[in-house]
């Protein structure tokens, strides 16, 4: 039976990697609820040029961070109640949350055929 080398032996006492959280503000939450304290748009990164509509949200665990609103029309005020879930928005700098259509008061898009899952419309609407 032999031994094991060097090599071998640094190999195995390396152990596990260690995974990189990526939405930190979630504190290891699936969602966490949230009040707007400003709604805004921005524009994305040099190649893409849009106007993209940005939240500023105060989580429950009074983190807080920005967060993009999926789809075209949202009726998002000051002091409205969102969900915040993970997801980078690549072309915007810094804002790494989205928010999750048809819960509290940011209403799911109304006529949308595909993808309606992540906008929150029924099959009918």
């Amino acid at each position: 039976m032999s031994r094991p080398n060097i090599s071998q032996w640094v190999k195995r006492c390396q152990g596990k990697k260690i995974t990189k959280i990526k939405s930190v503000g979630l504190k290891g939450c699936p969602q966490k609820k949230g009040v707007c304290l400003r709604v805004f748009i921005c524009s994305p990164k040099k190649p893409n040029s849009a106007r993209r509509k940005v939240v500023k949200v105060r989580l429950s665990n009074k983190i807080r961070l920005t967060a993009y609103i999926p789809g075209q029309v949202h009726r998002l005020q000051e002091h409205s109640q969102v969900l915040v879930r993970g997801g980078r928005i690549p072309d915007l700098p810094g804002v790494k949350y989205r928010l999750v259509r048809n819960k509290f008061d940011l209403d799911g898009l109304s006529g949308r055929k595909t993808g309606r899952s992540k906008y929150g419309t029924k099959k009918g609407d």
